[in-house]
């Protein structure tokens, strides 16, 4: 998570969203950097409206503005997929070597996950709470240009982004028939997904 204090902003990191790239280029520009742990490093809306919004507004009565980006359902799933795929996590519960990409979004749809598929829900993480705070600028992972042009504008910056903590290369392919059902599913991610505004 960043926040910039002048501009009002704070970009929350939606995990497998490519934001330890934009953490890495905007640390030095940021007046705060939560990069660990992980449960901070990735407050979703409501960990922040919990325990980070309150310190703004009871200290500096100040209200920040929230950015997050967020990725296609099933290219989100993919990279995590792929991420549990690599060599460090062999013989780890959280592995997803030995799975097929199929069985790991079947696994996703049951009610209660096993641990190399319990990766949370982008919806869930951005979901508005019951006193209004939420997401007052959503961006699409695949739409990078329009996600930059915001930053570069609003903190009157140029961005230097390099690759951080990708998943390993290769082909994941969802088949037709679960596909299918993962979108009737999930239809909230779909239809979140699907109301960002575009370039």
């Amino acid at each position: 998570m960043l926040v910039f204090f002048k501009e009002r902003l704070a970009f929350l990191s939606v995990p497998k969203t490519g934001t330890t790239a934009y953490e890495k280029a905007l640390a030095a520009r940021a007046d705060i950097v939560i990069s660990d742990p992980p449960l901070l490093k990735h407050a979703p809306v409501y960990r922040y409206n919990r325990f980070i919004r309150p310190m703004f507004e009871k200290v500096c009565d100040a209200e920040m503005e929230l950015m997050a980006v967020m990725r296609e359902p099933v290219s989100w799933l993919g990279s995590w997929y792929r991420y549990r795929q690599r060599a460090f996590m062999t013989g780890k519960p959280n592995s997803t070597q030995g799975i097929s990409f199929d069985d790991f979004v079947l696994a996703y749809m049951k009610g209660k996950r096993p641990g190399f598929a319990d990766v949370g829900s982008q919806a869930k993480f951005l979901e508005r709470q019951p006193n209004g705070t939420g997401i007052t600028h959503l961006f699409c992972y695949e739409d990078q240009p329009r996600l930059q042009r915001f930053l570069e504008e609003r903190l009157e910056t140029t961005l230097n982004l390099t690759r951080e903590n990708t998943s390993p290369p290769m082909d994941v392919e969802l088949s037709s028939d679960v596909e299918a059902r993962f979108r009737r599913k999930f239809s909230d991610e779909f239809d979140l997904y699907e109301s960002i505004t575009r370039t």
